[in-house]
């Protein structure tokens, strides 16, 4: 008689951080393997979603800035004034929107750190002993 994982084969392989595996090894030592290896899956998908979560919200803001760019240029077309004002603003807009861009980086950064700690402060809620 043989014992199958529920674990679909196409999820079951996942590159583990060392990170990750030192964490478990040293919250977990006394769980069996096939334990570990589903909760480091766990903690790697948790990070993955952050990371890409992260990600989307850094695209989706650029786009936004984007249009809002365009959006003024395009404006500011109808109204006639100077081409050449117009460009020189609309490129000094630019670079303080790039400039913001960067501190915004930072911040969905700082919020992809955040997404990790709350994720392993979870893990150590859900491990720790119960008194």
């Amino acid at each position: 008689m043989t014992v199958e994982s529920n674990v679909p084969k196409e999820s079951a392989i996942v590159e583990v951080s060392e990170e990750t595996k030192a964490l478990v090894e040293s919250e977990m030592p006394n769980e069996t393997n096939e334990i570990k290896q589903e909760t480091m899956a766990l903690i790697e998908a948790i990070k993955t979603k952050a990371q890409s979560e992260t990600q989307k919200a850094g695209e989706f803001t650029r786009e936004k800035y984007l249009e809002a760019i365009r959006s003024v240029r395009e404006e500011v077309d109808k109204m006639n004034f100077n081409p050449d004002r117009v460009s020189d603003s609309i490129r000094l807009m630019q670079t303080e929107i790039e400039k913001d861009w960067e501190a915004l980086v930072k911040q969905v950064t700082e919020l992809g750190d955040r997404l990790n700690d709350a994720a392993k402060a979870a893990w150590d809620a859900l491990t720790a002993p119960r008194n």
